[in-house]
């Protein structure tokens, strides 16, 4: 063997972890750039049992395939991380983290040392973020135009859902759509046989035990109890006893008087995180109170922040009646749709809590539907806190060409991570250009010189014309936090993709050494 075979060997030794995990992530990455732009397709996932589902939301097809490589799992938790955090864009950080692994690798393999190539990569990222972040559009309230084009893109031009969301948004208000606690996204539900609706109010999935006048009341008073509807308990042994048994029927008593006290204050609904005593529900029922069990924490703390309610425990109820309604929440209306089987609580004039119901005929159809819905909403509210950019990659375009003036100034071995960050960058409108049929190369040079004539990164590619547009103008925008947060969560898992030497299988828990 030469010496040249000699070293093609070596180096290939050398590098077998670092392509190993490369294919890896190139694998994953393929599934889903094809989904990219509006000519993106779909794909078909095929369960263990038969099942499918055909869907193009990046997250969907990450969280459902069947991935064993570490690599590669390291790359869906960019798709996880984006979307636990932003709730849109997921795609594109998946696309960018592989493109970013796939310049760092070609560099590594050309003889450069993987941690200069990683250090240059976070200088690339870092400088990459402080550039996009110069270019952001601020949204000037729920009436800007541009946001209704941001929530037009990403709720993929359902005309339908993005007035529902848009409507939402209204209804909100500005002030708790820029509170980073409150997600409009999870406010979306879907139910089949219904009609899309924005309700000012909180819904509840649970069936109710019905009160005998009414299904409905109105200015209702509620009770939440983080516990059941029952007498205290005793000791089953001591009920053996007469002591035990007279302690056993003075507790009942007392539970009436509690149940007589609620009456007293005009309670109209229950809302229990456990079960109710047969002689509660009789209560109940004869007194006109709506008892709804079994309701989930959740919703408890939900309806408890929308009412003004204080959630209780069951000791609570023996206090005097002053001193409980000051723990009893207030709902201008609950009543029990049959429609949707869900109970309705509607908020007051103050409380700006929404629900978006997204209807369809069929499950799977409303389940697409609520997750273009959800899409739209985490993208309005992510331009509401923190502006727009030019989408369908022309602000990445023209952040890599900046980029790649800055490294050519660049000293050290870095500039080829700098380097590496400046080629990814491109990969995103390569992509959306080849799926739309085009030439990328011949379509990204037309659109850098139209970006150089207009000084403007606004500039692209109308995907069905092929011709150069103004994205703005034609509305083409995404929220600035979706592309700064893909970037950076791109740029972490890509770093520590291309620092891993060797990959080793650990022992099993308890085995022997």
């Amino acid at each position: 063997m030469s010496q040249g075979q000699h070293s093609q060997v070596d180096g290939d030794e050398r590098y077998s972890t670092l392509l190993n995990n490369s294919n890896a992530v190139r694998a994953v990455t393929s599934a889903v750039e094809g989904t990219l732009g509006p000519k993106g397709l779909d794909v078909m996932l095929v369960g263990p049992r038969g099942e499918v589902v055909i869907t193009n939301d990046g997250v969907t097809i990450l969280d459902k395939m069947d991935v064993t490589h570490p690599a590669a799992r390291l790359l869906i938790q960019v798709a996880r991380a984006q979307q636990e955090k932003i709730g849109d864009g997921t795609t594109t950080a998946t696309v960018l983290a592989g493109a970013l692994v796939q310049e760092g690798v070609s560099r590594i393999t050309r003889g450069v040392p993987a941690s200069k190539v990683v250090e240059g990569l976070r200088q690339g990222v870092e400088k990459s973020m402080q550039l996009l972040s110069k270019r952001v559009r601020l949204i000037g309230g729920l009436d800007d135009p541009l946001l209704e084009r941001t929530v037009h893109v990403a709720g993929r031009e359902r005309k339908d859902i993005v007035e529902l969301v848009m409507q939402a948004a209204r209804k909100a208000g500005i002030d708790r759509l820029q509170d980073p606690s409150y997600s409009l996204a999870d406010s979306i539900i879907a139910l089949e046989n219904a009609e899309n609706e924005v309700f000012e109010g909180v819904l509840l999935r649970q069936r109710p035990i019905f009160a005998r006048e009414s299904k409905s009341y109105d200015d209702a008073r509620v009770l939440v109890l983080y516990d059941s509807l029952e007498p205290d308990d005793i000791d089953e042994e001591a009920l053996t006893t007469e002591a035990g048994f007279a302690q056993y029927m003075d507790l009942r008593k007392v539970f009436a008087s509690d149940l007589d006290r609620l009456s007293e204050l005009s309670v109209k609904l229950i809302l229990l995180e456990k079960g109710i005593h047969p002689d509660a529900e009789q209560f109940c029922l004869d007194h006109g109170m709506m008892v709804v069990p079994r309701v989930s924490r959740a919703d408890l703390r939900k309806v408890s922040d929308m009412t003004g309610a204080t959630p209780i425990r069951r000791k609570a109820l023996h206090k005097d009646s002053k001193e409980l309604a000051a723990l009893l929440g207030h709902t201008p209306r609950v009543a029990y749709d049959e429609g949707i089987e869900k109970i309705r609580l509607s908020c007051g004039s103050k409380d700006r809590i929404v629900t978006v119901i997204v209807g369809a005929s069929t499950s799977e159809v409303v389940g697409e539907a609520a997750r273009i819905a959800g899409d739209a909403a985490s993208a309005l509210q992510a331009a509401v806190s923190g502006g727009v950019l030019p989408g369908g990659g022309t602000s990445e375009l023209a952040v890599s060409y900046e980029l790649e003036r800055i490294r050519e100034a660049q000293k050290g071995m870095e500039a080829f991570g700098m380097e590496a960050v400046s080629a990814a960058l491109r990969k995103p409108m390569s992509q959306i250009l080849l799926n739309a049929g085009y030439n990328p190369l011949e379509k990204m040079e037309e659109v850098r010189a139209a970006q150089i004539r207009a000084d403007s990164d606004c500039m692209g590619i109308d995907c069905d014309s092929g011709r150069v547009v103004d994205y703005e103008e034609l509305g083409v925008l995404d929220p600035a936090p979706v592309k700064l947060h893909g970037l950076r969560a791109a740029g972490e898992v890509a770093a520590a993709v291309l620092r891993i030497h060797h990959v080793i299988k650990m022992k099993e828990i308890g085995e022997e050494r």
